[in-house]
């Protein structure tokens, strides 16, 4: 069975989607488990009520994205997080340069912060980076010290960045972004990774994959993407899902 290593099921629209929260988790019951994350602190408390009637099936991060403003007392907050029993990991956390909604020099800080706290709790991160490579891994290294693991998800950048990642100790997640048209660079890293440091997942209701691109993403969606990594790599969707499942249990060993 298949597990949606990073989904947003409280941003979902439900709405505009025409589908209830319940309806969106009857078609995900093949997979075997859901990790919901948080992006800013004080969505963490919608996105734990929202959910808790799956809490056997989904579990929780908590974080501060870099993109987001940052609340007063956000380290607070997510400390306090941090004490749940669903919570299985810190962030999302990481860099984003594309936008200018966060300083710079700010979002290292609470980069560094989170790391600092991931090993205190002794929980993996989810660490997101765009455009910010060189220094995301700089962070990684001064701050982590090669004490803290975790996952790069929703992972864009080369196969180069990918070997960097993982001589960390990190895992690589690979979202429906594989599935584009100009999405090469991703391909080849999704093909040439070690399928033992592979992880998939949906980033819903973001980033929708073929042949789904452009509507609501939602969890079951999660078998497009991963029989698409699995044709990549000439093996069967079974395989796949087998270690894929076994390395998130391997990294979210409070999951188990």
């Amino acid at each position: 069975m298949l597990v949606d290593s990073h989904c947003h099921l409280h941003m979902i629209d439900y709405a505009k989607l025409g589908k209830s929260f319940e309806q969106v988790m009857d078609e995900c019951s093949d997979l075997e488990k859901l990790l919901c994350v948080s992006t800013t602190p004080q969505d963490f408390q919608k996105m734990f009520d929202f959910t808790q009637a799956y809490s056997h099936k989904i579990s929780l991060s908590a974080g501060l994205h870099p993109s987001e403003v940052a609340p007063e007392g956000w380290q607070d907050l997510i400390s306090k997080s941090l004490d749940s029993s669903r919570v299985v990991a810190v962030g999302e956390t990481g860099l984003d340069f594309h936008y200018d909604s966060v300083d710079k020099v700010e979002q290292k800080e609470r980069f560094a912060w989170q790391i600092n706290k991931s090993k205190e709790v002794n929980l993996p991160l989810i660490i997101h980076t765009r455009e910010a490579k060189e220094d995301t891994i700089d962070i990684m290294i001064d701050s982590g010290r090669y004490d803290v693991t975790g996952v790069m998800h929703c992972f864009t950048e080369d196969l180069d960045m990918a070997k960097k990642c993982l001589d960390l100790g990190f895992y690589i997640s690979i979202s429906g972004i594989v599935t584009f048209k100009n999405a090469d660079q991703i391909r080849q890293v999704a093909k040439n990774i070690p399928l033992d440091m592979l992880l998939v997942e949906t980033d819903s209701p973001y980033l929708s994959p073929a042949p789904n691109r452009g509507k609501t993403n939602i969890p079951a969606y999660v078998n497009h993407t991963a029989q698409f990594v699995a044709d990549l790599r000439g093996i069967h969707l079974d395989e796949l899902a087998e270690q894929t499942t076994h390395n998130f249990y391997n990294l979210f060993r409070k999951c188990k």
